[in-house]
């Protein structure tokens, strides 16, 4: 990126973020130390300094004293309330994923939508159903940034999911989820296969990249299909219970 709006030290973080999307740099590689990248690049040791200290503080990279500096395990990073792809948990519980495609276009965003994406600019969009073993599980609407994802309405979303494309296109910086229930419209209610009267569980989501919002998503699932679960262990405190018994209790 050859911007120069751009501050040094932020076009280096892209490039070695570029670098981990693109599987040049995996989990476990050394990434350059400030000395090559001031080499490399040209920029001061202070700018490279602060480049890696940053892809440190945003859990890019680990920085082991006396040893370098290795692209950390972004699983091993994960917030509380994950950003999972729907296609590997129908998967992990042993079932049949399949989607069906019932929208993909370039639209002008409705007023929530550019407020959220702090752009009035047209957005790619898309709409689709993701089924368990042959049941509809949830509805996504999906909204992206154009420059963020230039090629996201060419992919075959029957075989790989929006979050899983978008994933591979940079790390995930930041997100932001809501929570609510909601009568879903009668579209919605027909594509999930819903009685008149069901409620929806839905999920707003927005994502960073690059600080700034590049996706906007409304998830939609059946209320009497689908349950949200979490586990959480404060920072010090050791687990209680192991992951394989998360949710037992209630059954």
């Amino acid at each position: 990126m050859n911007d120069a709006r751009i501050p040094r030290y932020q076009r280096l973080k892209d490039m070695i973020v570029r670098r981990i999307s693109a599987s040049e740099l995996r989990p476990g590689d050394r990434v350059p130390s400030e000395h090559q990248l001031v080499a490399a690049t040209g920029v001061s040791r202070m700018t490279a300094n602060r480049a890696l200290r940053e892809l440190t503080e945003e859990g890019y990279v680990e920085r082991i004293a006396g040893i370098g500096t290795f692209v950390a395990d972004l699983k091993a990073a994960s917030h509380v309330l994950e950003v999972r792809n729907i296609a590997d948990e129908v998967k992990h519980r042993g079932h049949r994923y399949a989607a069906r495609v019932l929208r993909r276009d370039t639209v002008q965003p409705d007023e929530r939508v550019a407020r959220a994406l702090r752009s009035n600019e047209p957005v790619l969009y898309v709409r689709l159903v993701h089924l368990e073993s042959g049941m509809p599980i949830q509805l996504e609407e999906r909204f992206v940034i154009p420059s963020f994802a230039p090629d996201f309405l060419d992919q075959d979303f029957t075989q790989v999911t929006p979050s899983a494309y978008l994933s591979s296109v940079s790390p995930l910086q930041e997100a932001e989820h809501v929570v609510r229930a909601e009568m879903p419209d009668a579209s919605t209610s027909a594509d999930l296969q819903m009685g008149e009267v069901d409620p929806c569980l839905v999920v707003i989501r927005r994502t960073w990249a690059h600080d700034g919002p590049v996706t906007f998503a409304r998830l939609y699932h059946p209320g009497s299909r689908f349950e949200l679960s979490g586990h959480y262990v404060p920072p010090g405190t050791q687990a209680m219970s192991s992951a394989a018994g998360h949710g037992d209790w209630d059954k």
